[in-house]
């Protein structure tokens, strides 16, 4: 409100009550993530290190890995008490796991994956070890425990197939 030179009744007048403006911010954040993450995933000349880079991501910003993600943060704390909010974190995920999954098919494709392993599924261990990641980060880990820990789930998830 300082910044914009708006009293709390005009800022609310613009975007409706209190929940509304959270509401609000809590898509425009997520539409902000899933842009980042459709461009990182996409110009990545290999699909494998893109999906490496996503495990390994959340360490190259420590202060926002110890904040963590804001709809994760959401879910946790007003998952159960308010339905919508709940219902765009489904939403969210199901975005995320959908673009992780592309990339799944095309590191396939480059052979790098194993052909027989199920993209939705791989992306969704993928989404569940960054977030993990990300948990960790929260804790204050220093940022070499969390990259051994990303790598080591790296190796474990992505096995490179491409030398078969």
């Amino acid at each position: 409100m300082r910044v914009s030179g708006l009293g709390k009744g005009s800022l609310y007048a613009a975007f409706g009550d209190k929940r509304q403006l959270f509401l609000r911010a809590l898509r425009s954040y997520t539409d902000d993530s899933h842009g980042h993450l459709r461009k990182a995933l996409a110009e990545t000349p290999r699909a494998l290190d893109a999906l490496r880079m996503l495990l390994e991501a959340p360490i190259g910003d420590p202060a926002g890995a110890r904040r963590g993600c804001l709809m994760a943060n959401s879910t946790c704390e007003l998952g159960n008490a308010d339905p919508e909010v709940l219902a765009h974190a489904h939403r969210t995920y199901e975005t995320s796991t959908a673009l992780i999954g592309d990339c799944v098919v095309r590191a396939q494709r480059e052979g790098d994956l194993s052909a027989g392993a199920d993209p939705i599924a791989l992306a969704r261990a993928l989404l569940a070890a960054q977030q993990g990641i990300v948990f960790m980060g929260r804790t204050g880990l220093d940022a070499a425990t969390l990259t051994a820990t990303a790598r080591s789930l790296a190796a474990q998830l992505l096995p490179d197939h491409s030398g078969d």
